[in-house]
């Protein structure tokens, strides 16, 4: 079921999904440090918390705002009506933008006051070099491949599985650990944690997950061709942009 939702109410479940999903990472994080000195157990329990998170957040709220969760989602969609295909006006892609951005610093904050800590605490984990980079210019096209190939191919259905189960392998493969996301990148700088990240650090993701971004809709549009599915039908009958649903995102 698909809900006829007003843009403020659309942004509202932007923000609330964003916030849990950062909470889930933020909070599993700081749990999982907390339980095991050993990283590479505390990284596979953050991993699956964040992956399951992510499946949840994006089921939950796809009928409502279609769970983008991501500016670079967000960013991709309104391309993809620029392109003349589905997709989100400019006014619509910048309220979803600063919702996200707003409800992952949220949510980061609850994290670190749920447990105890200084909420609002700047990170202070730098995360510099080139090869990090390009890990997340690689985390962020992968996961847009991902998204808009389900799409493109007529199985939206399968997006909250396929990118939580991407989230997980990506957290592990990438050499940055998988933010792939630059409203989760701006809250995680507010936790001084596991998974955070020194705000002087920010630039160079924000700026790696957008090229990513560009990159993984040019390789879906190369293998499936250019604009996709132009509408998909909602429960009720009524067309719907098809670019517009399901489509959430890694932390």
């Amino acid at each position: 079921m698909t809900i006829h939702a007003s843009l403020p109410r659309r942004a509202a479940a932007e923000f609330a999904g964003a916030a849990g999903l950062l909470a889930v990472v933020v909070g599993s994080g700081i749990q999982a440090a907390a339980l095991s000195s050993d990283t590479g157990v505390a990284l596979a329990v953050n991993s699956l918390a964040s992956a399951i998170g992510l499946g949840l957040a994006v089921t939950l709220f796809a009928p409502i705002s279609g769970a983008h969760l991501n500016p670079v989602v967000t960013l991709a969609s309104w391309w993809a009506r620029r392109r003349g295909g589905a997709g989100l006006p400019g006014r619509e892609a910048l309220a979803y933008a600063a919702a996200q951005t707003a409800g992952a610093v949220a949510g980061a904050v609850l994290a670190e006051t749920m447990f105890g800590r200084v909420p609002g605490a700047f990170a202070t984990q730098v995360r510099g070099g080139g090869h990090l980079l390009v890990g997340e210019v690689v985390a962020t096209a992968g996961l847009v491949l991902v998204i808009w190939g389900l799409d493109r191919t007529g199985r939206p259905r399968l997006v909250p599985a396929a990118v939580a189960a991407y989230l997980a392998c990506a957290i592990w493969f990438t050499s940055s650990g998988s933010f792939a996301n630059p409203a989760g990148t701006v809250g995680r700088a507010f936790s001084d944690s596991l998974t955070g990240i020194a705000p002087q650090s920010l630039p160079g993701f924000v700026a790696a997950q957008l090229a990513g971004g560009a990159l993984g809709l040019a390789l879906a549009a190369l293998l499936y061709g250019g604009r996709g599915r132009r509408t998909a039908v909602r429960a009720d009958g009524a067309a719907e942009p098809a670019a517009g649903r399901a489509a959430g995102i890694a932390s």
